[in-house]
């Protein structure tokens, strides 16, 4: 059953949803306009990010679902910055929209869900990378960061 919901939009949803409880039930804690803003910059960046990312799996033919062996190495557009530009973009988005609704709880969650993405997401993913392209996806990791 977790393995038909184990997916990243999921655990970002649910990070969401905490936020949105603590916007509910608690007076804003970063209400300032500059704060705000800043949170809105850091949701639009995550928007583009998964764009960008999104448009590279596309334009490469590969898959973009998690738990699933890309058929294609893609190191070029976004993925020449991070390897993970959507996970990033999922934390991004986290902590935008918490500036944006004036929550910490989101970024207390931030890290926590980075933490769960690198364990349930990207160290699998990578191993598969790893096993599929071998010494190309020696020297990407090499020189590619996996966030940023």
């Amino acid at each position: 059953m977790l393995r038909h919901i184990d997916y990243p939009p999921i655990w970002l949803l649910f990070a969401l949803g905490i936020v949105w409880i603590e916007t509910v039930l608690a007076p804003q804690l970063l209400g300032h306009a500059l704060i705000q803003g800043f949170g809105t910059l850091t949701v639009a960046l995550g928007v583009v990010l998964f764009a960008l990312a999104g448009w590279s799996f596309l334009r490469a033919r590969s898959t973009i679902i998690p738990h699933q062996t890309p058929q294609q190495l893609i190191t070029t557009g976004i993925f020449r910055l991070s390897r993970n530009p959507i996970y990033l973009a999922d934390v991004l988005i986290l902590v935008g929209l918490s500036l944006r609704w004036g929550a910490l709880s989101g970024l207390i969650l931030a890290p926590i869900l980075m933490r769960v993405l690198l364990v349930r997401f990207i160290r699998p993913e990578e191993a598969r990378i790893l096993q599929q392209f071998g010494p190309a996806a020696q020297r990407y990791f090499a020189q590619t960061r996996r966030w940023l």
